[in-house]
């Protein structure tokens, strides 16, 4: 044996084992999309609406009495109810029977409150359609105009600038009044902010009735102030208050609190936070809060009934004499009877709308943020 030899350490034997074959890839199964309908779900739809209006023409005509628009349609949501629910069962699981049934329930139920919106609001322009077209409902006053004069004499355009001029001064009182108020609930809390804010909550329900005899009791029997449009609408700004107020602090209470973390972290004060960052953050929400008393505001009678009374002329100034509105009009025109002024009555109705519809679309304008307005 050689030196060499000795040296080399012996090698230990080696086990080669045949790699097996790779095993073809398997494709992953392919998940549904959630956010889509198939064709066979379309079909179930459709079949389950056309088998439910078939079942409720054979149950209301042939069966039963009950020959009416509303129990075809109430017995047909049913049957469509029932039939989606059974086709559902046949083909799926029951997580997708439940899904397809709570699906149906809320669409259904959409579907009637947009049918009954819609519905009332082309009902009452197509009521009010004769008036509209004339030019002077919008530009004349109903001065010397009696409920059996043409539709080509008088207009609205009185109780257009009431409406105007009492919801223009109840929102300059109760946006500062109601958004302070939030803001003192929200921001400062403490034992009093619990109290007003169960007073708040209590006012929202507060009737209109009730609001006008407050005014009334306390402005004009008390105080001295005459019956005017400036009376109505302080009874405008005390039903609008609570809703603003209790809309603005459910607001301002999403507004994220590291916000207002970070904004103290900086060295701001309380108030520079709120008015720099927690206001602007809920600006959209604000505008909301806003509509929502406005649309409380503009839609009553009986405080301006109690408060202002009717005029059948233009009042601009707001401190003296009686100053009409828009659903003191429509309630007068209604209640007369007269064919002529009854449609009247719809014509401010539809401005009405119109005017909500306004009012609405400039709030959300200023809400919207300073980059969004190109």
């Amino acid at each position: 044996m050689t030196v060499l030899e000795a040296r080399t350490p012996p090698v230990a034997p080696r086990t080669w084992v045949r790699p097996a074959d790779d095993p073809a890839p398997v494709a992953p199964p392919r998940r549904r999309r959630t956010g889509g309908t198939k064709a066979e779900d379309r079909a179930i739809l459709v079949g389950s609406v056309l088998a439910g209006i078939a079942l409720s023409w054979v149950v209301c005509f042939r069966l039963l009495p009950w020959g009416n628009p509303l129990a075809f349609a109430l017995t047909a949501f049913v049957a469509f109810l029932a039939v989606v629910t059974v086709a559902t069962a046949a083909t799926s699981d029951g997580p997708m029977v439940t899904d397809r049934l709570a699906a149906a329930v809320i669409s259904g139920g959409a579907a009637v409150v947009a049918i009954a919106l819609v519905s009332t609001v082309a009902f009452t322009f197509v009521r009010g359609v004769g008036a509209l077209t004339h030019s002077n409902m919008f530009l004349d006053d109903m001065a010397g105009v009696g409920p059996r004069d043409p539709l080509t004499d008088g207009g609205v355009l009185h109780a257009i600038l009431g409406s105007l001029i009492q919801i223009s001064i109840a929102v300059v009182v109760t946006v500062p009044l109601g958004i302070g108020t939030a803001v003192f609930m929200t921001e400062v809390g403490g034992r009093f902010s619990r109290v007003v804010r169960t007073v708040v909550e209590a006012m929202t329900a507060l009737p209109s009735i009730v609001a006008g005899l407050f005014i009334y009791a306390v402005l004009i029997l008390t105080l001295g102030v005459p019956r005017s449009g400036l009376a109505a609408a302080a009874a405008l700004s005390v039903m609008m208050l609570p809703i603003i107020a209790r809309a603005a602090d459910v607001v301002l209470r999403v507004v994220p609190g590291g916000l207002r973390e970070a904004s103290l972290a900086l060295g701001s004060s309380r108030w520079r936070t709120v008015w720099h960052v927690v206001l602007p953050t809920a600006r959209a929400g604000l505008a909301t809060a806003l509509i929502l008393g406005v649309a409380r505001g503009v839609g009553e009678t009986s405080p301006v009934l109690l408060t202002s009374g009717a005029a059948s002329f233009v009042v601009v100034n707001p401190t003296v004499g009686a100053m009409n509105s828009l659903p003191l009009f429509i309630f007068s025109a209604i209640r007369s009877g007269e064919p002529l002024y009854v449609q009247r009555g719809f014509a401010a109705a539809s401005i009405l709308l119109l005017l909500v519809l306004a009012l609405f679309v400039l709030a959300r304008r200023i809400a919207r943020p300073r980059t969004d307005r190109r």
